[in-house]
């Protein structure tokens, strides 16, 4: 089947309308050219500038979907102008997914190079209400109405962190009540154990919303939707599919890139994004769906996302 853009585009403007949302983990990657990115776009002498490529993507890339998950918030505070940049590429129905910074989701910091002195230390500004509402919402409050969602994507947690899974809860439970009400919040777990009614209830009391999540580690999207109270606000859903469950993020990098075809079709993801979709539309624009697609499911992210948005939904 040969890929339509226009029609890629269409189908995503009518989801956007009925209050589904569905696009990309992050936007950057030339193996997209040919599909939803026209290379000649970036060309510079003659051949593919990757830096202004990098640059300017996110406007073709909005022709297309009506929002993102932007990855990049994850690794360092946004300021005021980043997030400005990147609205002002896009149109006034274009609304962005952020993950939170991980100085506030990480309890002690892994020994990777990126964190240098702080490597395999305790983070002392885990669940800090305050350092999150002046560091992250404060330069968000400019572009408030572009944004869609606000991940907390809290990394799997050892005993080490938490002997018990109710301790990490009651955490939680105090982190969400410092927080500034009427934002978009939503919580990503990666300890599938913790996956409990304590857990939901938490969420629903402060209406924060469960992201389910397609991982290494994690049951698959499917049956965490299928887990009582995994729904804890009426008004939001979320849903991240992002790695097959039982494969690593390094193995799925090197069967996967440059990410320019899918390699391994998962059709429980599909089943379970089409049921998240088929919900959403029918709950209508009072209840926004987000579903964000990452190449590392399939190796695609582009023809995942085009195989769940089948006409007649």
């Amino acid at each position: 089947m040969s890929f339509d853009r226009q029609e890629l585009a269409e189908r995503a403007a009518y989801l956007a309308a009925h209050g589904v949302y569905i696009g990309t983990s992050s936007w950057k990657y030339p193996g997209w050219c040919g599909t939803i990115y026209n290379s000649a776009r970036y060309e510079y002498r003659g051949n593919f500038a990757e830096t202004r490529f990098k640059r300017d993507c996110l406007a073709e890339y909005a022709e297309v979907f009506k929002t993102v998950c932007v990855d990049a918030a994850y690794y360092t505070f946004p300021s005021q102008k980043y997030l400005e940049g990147m609205v002002n590429q896009t149109p006034d129905d274009f609304v962005f997914g952020l993950k939170v910074t991980d100085t506030i989701t990480i309890k002690k910091y892994p020994k990777l190079p990126r964190f240098g002195e702080q490597a395999g230390k305790p983070n002392e500004n885990f669940l800090n209400a305050e350092l999150f509402t002046k560091a992250f919402l404060r330069p968000c409050e400019s572009v408030r109405n572009a944004i869609g969602l606000l991940m907390f994507e809290f990394s799997r947690f050892w005993p080490t962190d938490y002997e018990h899974g109710r301790d990490f809860i009651a955490d939680l439970d105090k982190f969400l009540g410092q927080l500034p009400k009427g934002w978009p919040y939503g919580v990503e777990m990666r300890n599938k154990n913790w996956l409990k009614s304590e857990y939901f209830e938490c969420l629903a009391r402060h209406q924060v919303t469960h992201v389910f999540n397609s991982w290494e580690a994690m049951p698959p999207v499917g049956e965490q939707m299928a887990l009582p109270g995994s729904r804890t606000n009426p008004d939001l859903v979320a849903a991240r599919f992002l790695l097959k469950p039982g494969r690593k993020y390094e193995q799925a990098v090197k069967a996967f890139e440059p990410y320019d075809t899918v390699k391994e079709e998962n059709p429980e993801a599909r089943a379970a994004g089409r049921a998240l979709i088929e919900a959403g539309v029918k709950a209508g624009p009072k209840c926004r769906t987000f579903i964000y697609v990452n190449n590392r499911l399939e190796g695609n992210a582009i023809a995942t996302i085009e195989a769940l948005m089948q006409p007649g939904l």
